[in-house]
C-alpha cells in the first residue's frame, strides 16, 4: 500500500528561528512515498471487540514506522511531557457490516538537528472494509491553528511556530456510508482527549460567567491565567 507524505514549509515562529535555524528552514518530509504492507496499520486495531465510543491504546511499533516517513528520528516519550502527555489512543466512531470508521490521536515529537520538534498532536482516521479486510483510508496528520507546534533549539531555547501541513495518507473516504452505531466526531475527538488530559474534565467558563455563577452556587472563584493552549502539545 503506498502512503503520500507531506511537509509544508514552516510560514511562522515566534522568534523568527525557522529563518535562522537550518533544521526548521529545511524541514521537509524524508519519504515523500512510501509502500507499506497492510499489515502495518494493525497497528491501531483493537486487542479486542470493543463499542463505538471505547478507547483503546495504539501499538507503538507500527506507529513509530509510518513516523519514520516524515523523519527518520521519532521519539514517542517527549520531552515536554507534564504527566499527562504521553500515549497513542485510538476510538471506534462508528460501524456497520461492511465498515469499521476509527479515529485516533498520537503525540509525538521528532529529533532535528540541533534540537526537537513537537507537533501539537498527530490526529488521524482510519477506515477499514471489515468484508474484504482491506483499508480503505488512512490520514494522520497535525490539524491547524494559530501555533501548532513547539521546537527546542538547544543553543537557544524554546520556540513556538506554525506549519500549514505534516500529513500521512492514503486512500478514498467513502460517500454516503449509513452506519449502524456511531458517534459524532466531535465525540470521538473528546473520548480522546479525555485519555489525556485531566484538566478537560473541569467546566471552564468565563470570567464573566463565574462572577455570574459563583453567587448562585455559593462556590469560591478560581482564576487561572494561560498563555497557551491546555489541550496539545503546542506550547
Amino acid at each position: 500500500m503506498s502512503v503520500k507524505g507531506s511537509i509544508a514549509p514552516i510560514e511562522y515562529t515566534q522568534f523568527n528561528h525557522h529563518v535562522e535555524w537550518d533544521a526548521l528552514a529545511n524541514l521537509q518530509v524524508a519519504e515523500p512515498e512510501w509502500q507499506y504492507s497492510a499489515s502495518i496499520f494493525q497497528a491501531f486495531l483493537p486487542p479486542e471487540s470493543v463499542l463505538v465510543g471505547e478507547c483503546w491504546q495504539i501499538e507503538k511499533d507500527g506507529v513509530l514506522e509510518l513516523l519514520r516517513q516524515l523523519n527518520p528520528k521519532p521519539n514517542l516519550d517527549i520531552n515536554i511531557n507534564n504527566g499527562d502527555s504521553l500515549g497513542l489512543w485510538a476510538c471506534l466512531r462508528a460501524y456497520n457490516d461492511e465498515f469499521a470508521d476509527i479515529v485516533f490521536r498520537i503525540h509525538a515529537e521528532f529529533v532535528i538537528e540541533g534540537g526537537r520538534f513537537t507537533p501539537s498532536q498527530f490526529a488521524g482516521h482510519l477506515v477499514i472494509d471489515r468484508i474484504k479486510e482491506e483499508i480503505i483510508f488512512f490520514q494522520m496528520y497535525v490539524p491547524n491553528g494559530t501555533l501548532n507546534f513547539d521546537a527546542y533549539w538547544d543553543t537557544v531555547g524554546s520556540e513556538l511556530g506554525y506549519c500549514p501541513q505534516m500529513e500521512l495518507c492514503t486512500g478514498t473516504l467513502p460517500d454516503h456510508v449509513e452506519f449502524t452505531t456511531s458517534i459524532t466526531q466531535e465525540e470521538a475527538e473528546r473520548a480522546l482527549i479525555l485519555c489525556f488530559y485531566n484538566s478537560v474534565q473541569i467546566s471552564w467558563v468565563s470570567l464573566e460567567a463565574a462572577l455570574e455563577l459563583a453567587p448562585a452556587q455559593q462556590k469560591p472563584i478560581h482564576v487561572v491565567l494561560l498563555d497557551g493552549p491546555l489541550f496539545d502539545e503546542s506550547c
